[in-house]
């Protein structure tokens, strides 16, 4: 094993190690009951990484080919779950507006990943095989979900910067945790189609180790005294921010209102 090499392994053995910590830490504390879909996903990458580690050591073999087309989807459905519950926490006292959010995401989600693959179409036509079939559309909803995603996170993380919402400290180190990480595995995806598999080794280790980073940000900031400290993101001055907030509520009213009727 080369030096690289042994730093990849490294660099999952500590992303295996904190995903089993921090979501032992999340049940201890209770806090698994306010975040449950990073919970359970810190769970689901403990076994999954162990198998990448121990029983899929060739990632060019056709049975890790087997294990990453049985779980993708479950790592998708794994992103989708933690934005939705990363939005209501942050905006769990405007139940209006996360309404209308949410479907506004499901509606992206859903056009993204149908344009996805009807890019891919023409290139799935006569003769290839079956599995470049199966992982042309893989790779189709991928970029769907990951582009669709990142998009919301984005908006998210401006309207964030718009609106001096009280927020508790948890849920920021969560938020700019998790848009760390999203933006980091979106961005190997965007190197792996554009540079090809030379170039994205090489900055999947550099995303690997950003992996690890956001790891230890849950693990060591996610206490549940954060719960109790209160952050506001932006700071305005008094007069502003009430100013701000009050519109913030009367655009919230208005959407319950329509929701209802």
């Amino acid at each position: 094993m080369g030096p690289s090499a042994a730093f990849v392994t490294l660099l999952e053995w500590l992303v295996l190690a904190g995903c089993g910590l921090t979501a032992t830490k999340l049940v201890y504390t209770g806090l698994y009951r306010r975040y449950r879909a990073l919970t359970a996903y810190l769970v689901f990458r403990v076994p999954y990484t162990a198998c990448g580690l121990v029983l899929f050591t060739n990632p060019g073999s056709s049975n890790y080919m087997k294990f990453w087309i049985l779980t993708e989807p479950l790592v998708w459905l794994f992103y989708f779950l933690i934005v939705i519950e990363l939005y209501s926490l942050v905006l769990e006292k405007h139940r209006g507006l996360y309404t209308l959010g949410r479907w506004f995401l499901y509606a992206g989600l859903s056009l993204s990943v149908l344009l996805s693959g009807l890019a891919l179409l023409p290139q799935l036509n006569g003769g290839t095989a079956q599995a470049s079939h199966v992982l042309g559309y893989y790779y189709a909803i991928e970029r769907g979900v990951d582009f669709s995603l990142l998009l919301f996170l984005l908006l998210l993380l401006l309207w964030l910067t718009r609106y001096p919402v009280p927020l508790s400290r948890n849920v920021v180190v969560h938020s700019l945790a998790y848009s760390i990480l999203f933006l980091s595995n979106t961005a190997g995806l965007v190197v792996r189609v554009v540079f090809g598999l030379e170039l994205a080794q090489s900055v999947s280790t550099f995303f690997l180790g950003i992996s690890v980073a956001c790891i230890l940000m849950w693990l060591i900031f996610l206490t549940k005294k954060g719960e109790e400290v209160r952050v506001n993101v932006p700071s305005f001055g008094p007069e502003q921010e009430e100013r701000i907030l009050g519109q913030l509520e009367a655009l919230n009213r208005t959407l319950l209102r329509v929701s209802r009727d």
